[in-house]
């Protein structure tokens, strides 16, 4: 590290957190498009996360679900789709190409040679028979709008072969092609998440094609993707890019460079932030509460998170798989954990040792009131459930 180089302490990074995560009052943002965008990716694996991160930080939160149907469903300005560490992701539809690039390909390729071998392991058809079922499929998708595998499998009855897999094995059980190619279309950057079957609490949903997009240069769309992502979240450490993007170190560096990243000081060592952004960044000038759904970008955004997380208090908030439940936030740090009770009210908790006081209590109240009116009659179970959230929710 060079005579210089500027330290950035916690309390600056969670200012920039606050600032650039449309956190504060003041900041929250007019469309989900907007809030996308300042987060670079919204998780997708809980299709609920995505509203509730969404309506965590809309000016209006009315408007969550019709919004963010609309900019999914009907303008498709969203999607949902694979993305970083094979994980679904909804995420500007700008950016499909360069997420497709620059972690979709390689992916891709491991999850074909995956799946042909598994076949070929269990006597199914060859990888050539594979390739005419997976156009048929994309004929039948481009025909029909937006299909579920069952749907699928009507216009294409190839789709219900099955075959076994892991013969032998304690893990063993039988694949259906649909439901094997359908995910390799998807991480191929081929289709997509459609409509839900139901509400948008579902986790069913409809298959699309994906929209049109370039063939980019990984290296060009890992650049570009690494500045976004430094830009909302920076800075960050090597760990941190590594972790979030899945990429090796060498893609890391390469990408670093390439976009004349800076280098600063942390507590954690060295970090990055994008040229131009090594300055001082002023806390908000008013105190903020917020209530983020499990697996908020937020929350889920580095690999090292003491600075805006105490370690003691990660067994009750994350599960077994460190998947992160529902958040109670007061001026950039994790200070709880909050729940939708069956009756639909949502309750908290402070786990913070030293407490927060009366301030941040009355704020996140009123939070945990904004989010109940935007909810309605609407009942939100997070897929990853946590010892917090489980015990919060009766």
């Amino acid at each position: 590290m060079g005579e210089g180089t500027r330290y950035i302490d916690g309390a600056e990074r969670r200012a920039r957190l606050a600032l650039r995560h449309r956190l504060t009052p003041a900041g929250r943002a007019a469309t989900p498009e907007a809030v996308a965008a300042s987060l670079v990716a919204l998780h997708g694996t809980d299709p609920a996360t995505v509203y509730l991160a969404v309506g965590a930080r809309l000016r209006e939160p009315a408007r969550t679900v019709p919004e963010t149907e609309r900019a999914l469903y009907g303008d498709r300005t969203l999607v949902r789709m694979h993305g970083m560490r094979h994980t679904v992701f909804v995420f500007p539809t700008e950016l499909t190409a360069v997420v497709h690039a620059s972690t979709g390909l390689v992916v891709a390729a491991r999850a074909r040679a995956a799946l042909v071998n598994d076949m070929a392991k269990a006597g199914a058809p060859d990888a050539a028979w594979l390739k005419e079922v997976e156009e048929s499929t994309l004929a039948a998708l481009g025909r029909l709008g937006q299909a579920t595998a069952t749907e699928l499998a009507r216009e294409e009855p190839r789709l219900r072969e099955q075959f076994a897999y892991a013969p032998g094995k304690s893990y063993e059980g039988v694949h259906t092609v649909s439901a094997r190619l359908l995910r390799l279309l998807g991480v191929e950057g081929k289709v997509v998440r459609g409509r839900p079957l139901g509400s948008w609490t579902s986790s069913q949903f409809r298959w699309a094609l994906a929209p049109a997009h370039p063939e980019l240069d990984p290296a060009h769309a890992q650049a570009e993707l690494l500045r976004r992502w430094l830009t909302a979240c920076g800075p960050a450490t090597e760990g941190d890019l590594k972790w979030w993007t899945g990429w090796k170190v060498s893609d890391v560096r390469r990408a670093l460079k390439a976009i004349g990243a800076r280098a600063v000081t942390l507590d954690e060592g060295t970090g990055y932030v994008v040229e131009g952004d090594v300055d001082p960044v002023a806390a908000p000038e008013e105190p903020w509460a917020a209530l983020l759904p499990c697996l908020d970008p937020t929350a889920m955004g580095w690999q090292a998170r003491d600075w805006y997380l105490a370690p003691e208090l990660r067994p009750a908030l994350f599960d077994r798989s460190g998947n992160v439940g529902p958040t109670v936030w007061w001026n950039g740090r994790v200070v709880g954990g909050w729940a939708q009770r069956a009756d639909g009210g949502i309750t908290w908790r402070i786990l913070a040792g030293e407490g927060v006081g009366r301030e941040a209590e009355a704020a996140i109240a009123a939070e945990a009131e904004r989010m109940t009116g935007w909810l309605g009659d609407a009942r939100v179970t997070p897929r990853f459930r946590t010892p917090a959230e489980k015990e919060l929710a009766g």
